[in-house]
């Protein structure tokens, strides 16, 4: 066995022990996202904006976009919830159904889904794309985009 054939074995080999080991990561990671976004769904359909608010970077550099154009800021993107959201009636009862969580790098990634309103005033959905930085050890929404 000459040189070239062992390199490439050993290349294999580490290959192959490593793909579960990526795939660990990008599993937790993405289990990570799923569970905050299920915390938001429980926090809005408790009526709890403030709470909802902690899956997003509290920061000034927070961007949402929405129908009415792009928002930036924590504090701003909480006061839009607030006052399109005033009540139950409202808010409703929140579902999402996630259509795609894909990894961009190992510092970001992006979630594809749906939401769905069911109130009494009449239902709402949309889609939305949200993108999560890790800050902080935290996977957070740093632009997220609903219509």
């Amino acid at each position: 066995m000459n040189i070239q054939s062992i390199a490439l074995s050993l290349l294999t080999c580490f290959c192959m022990a490593a793909t579960p080991m990526l795939s660990r990561a990008q599993n937790s990671n993405e289990k990570e996202i799923r569970a905050s976004l299920n915390s938001q769904i429980l926090d809005w359909n408790k009526g709890d904006l403030t709470a909802f608010m902690k899956g997003y970077w509290n920061n000034d550099s927070l961007m949402f976009v929405g129908k009415s154009g792009p928002t930036y800021g924590y504090r701003q993107t909480l006061a839009n919830y607030q006052k399109n959201y005033p009540d139950q009636a409202a808010r409703g009862i929140l579902s999402f159904h996630i259509l795609k969580v894909e990894r961009l790098s190992p510092e970001y990634y992006f979630v594809l889904g749906k939401f769905m309103l069911k109130r009494s005033i009449g239902d709402a959905s949309g889609h939305f794309t949200l993108l999560y930085r890790k800050i902080r050890g935290q996977w957070l929404i740093v632009c997220d985009h609903s219509s």
